[in-house]
C-alpha cells in the first residue's frame, strides 16, 4: 500500500500551481507515495476590501492550513515564505525551503498605456514597494488593490490604475512572465523578505527527511538573513521592511532596508559574511540602519 501524503494548499490558481511545482518534483524522488492535494480558502483571500493591517496580518493566510496541519486533516502546507509571520508557531515547524524563483517586482501597465507613469496611479497595497515607488516615480499617486493575479490584472483593465507591481515570481510560475513591462533591479526595489521562496511547514516530531528532493540550503541560508532582519526591526505585515540576500559559495550578501516613521523616509545598507552566521548578519545589518536614526 502506498504512503498517502495530505498536503493544504490555498486555493488560488497561483497557490495550487506554486504547490504542483514542490509535488511534481516529491512524485518523481518518491514514486511509492500518494499525493493528495487539498485546497482551502483563507480569511486572507475572502476579505479584499481591506488593507492586511486593518484585518489581522499575513497569519490570515495561513490560520486555515495550520488549523489543518494540528487536526491532522493535512501531513504538510506549502505557502510562499513571504507571506508568512516572522513567529511561527513552535508545533507547525517549516520543514524544507524550495530553491528560489525569480525575486524581483514588476511593474505591468494599463492595457495601451506607456512606461511614462511618472504622474498616473500605480495600483499595490504593499508600504514596502509604495515607499521605494516614491523614489522612482515622485509624482506619481498610489491606490490600494488587493486579490490574486487574475484579480488585480482585471481590475488594472477596468477600474482607474496606469500600472500595478507584482512578483515575478508568481508570473513565472503561472507562465505569465510576459506580463511585465518592467523588471526593477534589486537595488531598485528591494524585494519582500522571502520573495520567491516556497515554505514547507509540517508537524513537530514528524519525520519529513523525504523533503530534502525539494529543498535547497542556499534558500535557508538567505531566509535565515532576511528574516532576522525583519524580526529584529519588528516589521509585520504593514511595516514597509526589506530584505534580500543573496548567496555565492559560503559567502552571503544582505542588502535591507528599514523605514523610519518618524522621519517619513528610510536608510538602506548591505552587510557581508559567512553564511553560517546568516542570522547574525541580519541582526547586525538591522541594528546598523536603525542606529542611522538615533
Amino acid at each position: 500500500m502506498k504512503k498517502i501524503l495530505r498536503v493544504g494548499s490555498r486555493d488560488s490558481k497561483l497557490a495550487v500551481a506554486q504547490t504542483e511545482i514542490i509535488l511534481n518534483d516529491i512524485r518523481k524522488a518518491h514514486p511509492e507515495m500518494e499525493i493528495q492535494l487539498i485546497t482551502m480558502k483563507t480569511t486572507g483571500d475572502k476579505i479584499l476590501d481591506r488593507n492586511l493591517e486593518q484585518i489581522g496580518g499575513k497569519g490570515l493566510f495561513v490560520k486555515e492550513l495550520d488549523k489543518a496541519l494540528l487536526e491532522h486533516r493535512i501531513d504538510l502546507s506549502i505557502h510562499s515564505l513571504k507571506d508568512l509571520p516572522m513567529e511561527i508557531n513552535q508545533d507547525l515547524p517549516l520543514v524544507g525551503l524550495s530553491k528560489r524563483e525569480d525575486p524581483r517586482d514588476v511593474l505591468i501597465l494599463k492595457p495601451g498605456g506607456s512606461l511614462d507613469v511618472a504622474k498616473g496611479c500605480i495600483g499595490t497595497s504593499s508600504r514596502r514597494r509604495m515607499e521605494q515607488l516614491k523614489k522612482l516615480y515622485p509624482q506619481a499617486s498610489f491606490r490600494g488593490i488587493r486579490g490574486n493575479v487574475q484579480t488585480r490584472l482585471r481590475k488594472l483593465k477596468e477600474e482607474e490604475y496606469g500600472a500595478i507591481v507584482l512578483a515575478k515570481a508568481g508570473l513565472v510560475r503561472l507562465h505569465m512572465e510576459d506580463c511585465a513591462d518592467r523588471v526593477f533591479s534589486i537595488e531598485e526595489m528591494i524585494p519582500a523578505a522571502g520573495q520567491g521562496i516556497l515554505a514547507l511547514q509540517g508537524r513537530k516530531g514528524e519525520d519529513y527527511r523525504f523533503l530534502s528532493c525539494v529543498c535547497s540550503r542556499e534558500s535557508q541560508y538567505a531566509a535565515a538573513a532576511e528574516r532576522s532582519f525583519v524580526r529584529f526591526l519588528g516589521g509585520g505585515c504593514s511595516s514597509p521592511i526589506a530584505a534580500y540576500a543573496s548567496v555565492a559559495g559560503k559567502m552571503l550578501t544582505l542588502r535591507g532596508l528599514y523605514y523610519h516613521e518618524p522621519a517619513q523616509d528610510y536608510c538602506v545598507g548591505t552587510k557581508s559574511g559567512s553564511v553560517y552566521e546568516a542570522e547574525k548578519i541580519g541582526t547586525c545589518l538591522a541594528q546598523e540602519l536603525r542606529a542611522q536614526w538615533t
